[in-house]
């Protein structure tokens, strides 16, 4: 008789446990419902990148002085510098620079290691395509400046998680 009177003294704490964890759990499910929504609807809304966020690369063809600090610095030797060497000014001359952005792992060391500031990180994130060679982006296209998502009157900016971001931080 004793063991059975355990065994219900037993099951009834177990039973008030599992009855308390269900009531935190409905707790912080209801703590939940007056916070402001995370998700985006993403081609129609896009959130603001940060100062340093690392996009695309953008470069300045009359600022590189083809030194190949870049190719030096970066970790897997990506930027693809050609370059001759003219006799009669005794300097190189940059004919072709091109970065394949489907290997590039967007470290930023050629950006920061530049002597004459001609690459630069943009707030562009967009790069996905459906044939991974037109990844390959030769000076041309690395020298276009993408638009802002602020400029773009088209797309409704996200400015919630800056403002999250600044209060846990400031």
């Amino acid at each position: 008789m004793f063991p059975m009177m355990t065994g219900f003294i037993n099951y009834g704490q177990q039973t008030v446990r599992a009855a308390r964890y269900i009531g935190q759990s409905f707790m912080i499910t209801l703590s939940h419902t007056n916070r402001l929504p995370v998700t985006i609807q993403y081609p129609y809304e896009k959130s603001i990148t940060s100062e340093r966020f690392r996009g695309r690369i953008h470069f300045e063809f009359d600022k590189c002085i083809a030194c190949e600090v870049c190719v030096r610095v970066c970790p897997i030797d990506l930027p693809v510098v050609d370059w001759r060497l003219e006799t009669d000014i005794r300097k190189k001359r940059l004919l072709n620079y091109s970065i394949d952005f489907g290997i590039c792992i967007f470290c930023g060391n050629c950006v920061e290691y530049c002597p004459t500031n001609c690459l630069s990180m943009t707030e562009e994130y967009e790069l996905s395509t459906y044939d991974r060679h037109e990844l390959n982006y030769n000076q041309i296209a690395l020298g276009r400046l993408p638009m802002s998502v602020t400029g773009d009157y088209t797309i409704q900016t996200n400015n919630y998680e800056l403002y999250s971001n600044k209060k846990n931080y400031g």
